[in-house]
């Protein structure tokens, strides 16, 4: 058989190619795989549900600064107490009618608890969802601790949100429960016969205390405020705000058990 210097060529050719494509060890050549799908964006961004979290956590700790504040008017006595009360349902009565402005604070609450929750909730999905892979050990325990705090304290806070109204707004589970008698119904709601009622809000308001600054100090975190050197102030502030807040709410049932009011 005559081969051509053309012929010749061809055939090494072949050769090169089959080896190449087979590889070393005589495997063939790996495939390249397509690109991976795009990952679908969620209906609600992130920035909408933060937003809806910041707007709610601004109206509720406005509310707990001025219900603080109402529930303090108790250390001047029965009249000082109940004139409050009866003061806030006709505050702007012209306008809105009697217990209006209460009705409409009421409302706009519930509007933010919902708010809260359901956006806090939507996130707190989505990041274990998109975390499928658990903690390192040097950031478990943080972790861990900051998902605890901020969930479970939130389930307290919310069935201490519940038993509250049942408690001393509505009178239902009161021991008095006379409407607008607010200085009788704190005093009979925190008798020393009934310390497990003072107890449990004890609880609760430690759950809100750390609740609260942890939420103050994510905010800081978030709108870009907290740096290297401003963290140790902005976690300062973040604590004594929350524990400020926490016993002026505080002073008011162990008042009432110990006998102080």
């Amino acid at each position: 058989m005559h081969w051509t210097v053309g012929g010749l060529s061809s055939a090494l050719s072949g050769v090169v190619t089959q080896v190449s494509s087979k590889g070393a060890a005589g495997k063939p050549a790996a495939v390249k795989s397509p690109n991976p799908p795009a990952a679908k964006r969620p209906l609600i961004p992130a920035v909408l549900l933060k937003f809806v979290i910041a707007v709610s956590a601004v109206v509720l700790v406005g509310y707990l600064v001025v219900h603080m504040i109402g529930n303090l008017q108790i250390f001047f006595g029965r009249d000082a107490i109940d004139g409050y009360a009866v003061w806030l349902r006709t505050l702007l009565a012209p306008v809105l009618g009697n217990e209006g402005l209460v009705w409409a604070v009421r409302a706009a609450l519930t509007i933010s608890v919902v708010g809260h929750i359901w956006a806090a909730t939507l996130l707190a999905l989505r990041a274990k969802k998109a975390r499928p892979v658990k903690y390192a050990a040097g950031n478990k325990v943080k972790g861990s601790y900051t998902t605890r705090t901020m969930r479970w304290g939130g389930v307290i806070v919310l069935l201490f949100v519940i038993y509250h109204i049942l408690d001393l707004t509505t009178g239902t589970l009161n021991p008095n429960g006379e409407h607008l008698a607010v200085y009788d119904n704190v005093t009979a709601d925190f008798t020393p016969e009934r310390w497990y009622v003072t107890l449990f809000y004890v609880l609760a308001l430690v759950s809100i205390f750390f609740h609260l600054r942890h939420g103050l100090w994510s905010a800081t975190q978030t709108l870009g405020w907290s740096t290297n050197r401003r963290e140790p102030i902005l976690k300062a502030i973040a604590t004594t705000f929350s524990g400020l807040l926490v016993v002026g709410f505080l002073i008011v049932p162990i008042s009432a058990t110990f006998g102080w009011i």
